[in-house]
């Protein structure tokens, strides 16, 4: 389980999955079952559930730890025809429980979690940092790393594979982020880091240091993400194309706005909308189409909106919100949310409140975004300090309470 990364409550899950794989009914393992074999209380569990421990673990009881209850066998015959009968559920009939595969590994494999790792990134711009979203970003990367341990291939289909591994640990962490979990953004991005450094690919590091560079930020460590973003600028990909120069240039304007550098920061701002400006049409990876310019208004906005120029953040907020794409429903609510702190700032009071609850509705229920509650909680209390007693305001602030 710390080879793998995984917990007690992920075991459970994923043993869960493969025995819906072999029966068709989601099993009934939870984390209690877990701490029950690893303390030995159960020392040799049910046929099924045990092959669908070997299946997850990738090894087999015996080496697990487990014992065989009195007079039984492994090799007993009802164990082979499960084990048939699983291999074959679970589509993986070339994947030898006890030994490795003699699997080819191709482009079709990539392209395959390529896929889904794409149904990954759809549900966060829908619905923003669930649990969900960032157990099967996790899930996902744990299945392309068992497939390159268990399989033959190519260098160049390894790299790519190695590439996939990390885009979507960076989706995992991208999903901690907006739940605001530092913690498990950082254990994530470590992961990241090891898969893109064996990519050998610059624009998968970038990816990683992009999300390493809002990690440090939400932890006001503006200092680590200026270096960052530094680092950012400095990789080929960023060089190459002024799109990935842009997005550096606004990660480090971003760091030095809350470091209280404003000179440096309009500087690093420009800088970041003359290489936005530059940049062309160009088949990039799907994570990056989140930058656009309804992203660089946004981003600008909230650089303004640090500096205090609340009006002109105002200005960059409505420019956002009049451009965005309508698949990206979570940034529409997180940018509508800003738009309102900054309009409560300025003593807009009850126009503050109308924006506030129109964020509110744009959120999906059950969202996992924490950015965007956060803001919301932030509006609420700039409302609560003004001291207003107009209806709107003080009816809003009782209102939100159930929101955030």
């Amino acid at each position: 389980m710390r080879q793998l990364a995984i917990g007690q409550a992920e075991l459970a899950r994923l043993v869960n999955t493969e025995l819906e794989k072999l029966t068709g009914s989601l099993g009934r393992v939870t984390d209690s079952d877990v701490r029950r074999w690893l303390r030995a209380d159960t020392r040799w569990p049910q046929d099924r559930i045990r092959l669908c421990i070997e299946r997850v673990l990738q090894a087999t009881a015996a080496d697990l730890g487990f014992v065989v209850r009195g007079k039984q066998r492994s090799g007993r015959p009802e164990d082979d025809v499960h084990r048939r009968k699983f291999l074959t559920a679970a589509g993986v009939t070339s994947l030898a429980i006890a030994a490795p595969s003699s699997k080819r590994l191709g482009l079709s494999d990539v392209y395959r979690f390529h896929d889904e790792y794409v149904r990954i990134l759809e549900d966060d711009w829908r619905f923003g940092g669930l649990q969900g979203v960032e157990t099967h970003a996790t899930e996902l990367a744990l299945r392309i790393r068992s497939s390159l341990s268990l399989g033959a291939t190519s260098s160049g289909v390894r790299k790519r594979l190695h590439r996939l591994a990390s885009d979507v640990s960076s989706s995992a962490a991208f999903a901690a982020i907006d739940a605001k979990s530092h913690r498990r953004a950082r254990t994530h991005l470590e992961k990241a880091v090891t898969f893109a450094g064996l990519s050998g690919d610059s624009e998968t590091q970038y990816h990683v240091w992009n999300h390493l560079a809002m990690t440090a930020c939400q932890r006001e460590d503006f200092a680590e993400g200026a270096a960052a973003a530094d680092v950012m600028k400095s990789l080929a990909i960023a060089r190459r194309d002024p799109l990935y120069a842009s997005l550096s240039h606004m990660r480090n304007a971003r760091s030095l706005a809350r470091m209280n550098h404003p000179s440096s920061c309009i500087r690093a701002l420009s800088a970041a909308e003359n290489s936005f400006s530059r940049a062309t049409e160009a088949d990039r990876p799907e994570w990056i189409t989140f930058y656009d310019q309804s992203e660089v208004c946004g981003l600008g906005a909230s650089i303004w909106f640090a500096l205090g120029q609340y009006d002109r953040a105002e200005a960059l907020f409505h420019k956002t919100l009049s451009s965005i794409r309508p698949e990206m429903i979570r940034n529409r609510a997180l940018y509508t949310t800003h738009l309102a702190l900054s309009q409560a700032r300025q003593g807009e009071l009850e126009l503050a409140c109308f924006t506030g609850l129109k964020a509110y509705e744009i959120l999906p229920q059950g969202s996992g975004s924490k950015r965007t509650t956060d803001m919301l909680g932030k509006v609420r209390r700039t409302l609560k300090d003004s001291g207003s007693k107009a209806p709107e305001v003080t009816d809003w602030i009782e209102r939100s309470r159930q929101w955030i």
